[in-house]
């Protein structure tokens, strides 16, 4: 014997109360399982569910698509701020730029090596640290690095910091209408279960265990069938 089993992805939600709304279009209120005001209920609830989808799905859509913009300008900016840090490095180490001066950009004197710069965050402090720190030095009367340039430095964190709070905005978008959507399933799983015990109340008298179950599907009741459970053949 199948069994019933509530929907689990919003997708199956929405065609469970869609089948079942459905049928009061075309059938007699009168001759409907459930009640005109489980009806009126469930018509309201999935207009305003399929919007709430509808949305969360756009607004992660747009989040991936904006990722890999994002994803670009974090290696740029990583790839000319590390190259700037490992020129000011060889300029110390010729001794073209005192020592001392690393404390201009908060990078440690004994270290020769590079920070850590593998996270947007850590990109983030020290892109700023690295800017300002080569415009102190530049205002203290320093000759200015070149190959790359703290401009061409700048220009390349300037768009990665765009992208980082725009990233940061789309998934702050999507994370609230996720909690909305989330929100909106128990409601949704309520009048779903609300409809599928008055359509299985209504046809329990028809003994051909096939025909009943064909007609509650067509009120958007899911059944499953267990491994090696003979199932009805398509006709």
């Amino acid at each position: 014997m199948p069994y019933r089993r509530l929907p689990n992805t919003d997708q199956a939600r929405i065609r469970a109360l869609k089948a079942a709304t459905a049928k009061g279009d075309v059938c007699d209120v009168k001759e409907l399982p459930f009640t005109i005001h489980t009806l009126a209920l469930s018509r309201d609830f999935l207009k305003r569910f399929e919007l709430a989808h509808v949305y969360y799905s756009r607004c992660y859509e747009n989040q991936i698509k904006d990722s890999a913009k994002h994803q670009a300008n974090v290696k740029m900016a990583r790839l000319y701020l590390s190259h700037f840090i490992q020129v000011l490095n060889m300029c110390i180490a010729r001794s073209e730029i005192k020592t001392e001066m690393k404390k201009l950009y908060g990078l440690p004197i004994d270290l020769q090596s590079l920070p850590d710069l593998t996270s947007d965050l850590a990109i983030l402090e020290w892109g700023k640290k690295i800017i300002e720190g080569e415009r102190r030095r530049a205002s203290l009367g320093g000759i200015p690095i070149y190959n790359p340039t703290i401009a061409k430095v700048k220009v390349h964190y300037d768009l990665f910091k765009e992208s980082y709070e725009k990233q940061k905005a789309l998934q702050a978008l999507t994370n609230k209408s996720l909690d909305e959507l989330t929100a909106m399933r128990k409601r949704a799983d309520e009048l779903i279960l609300e409809i599928w015990n008055a359509v299985e109340s209504k046809f329990q008298n028809i003994t051909a265990t096939d025909d009943r179950i064909a007609i509650c599907k067509e009120y958007g009741l899911i059944y499953y069938y267990r491994t090696g459970e003979k199932q009805p053949e398509l006709t």
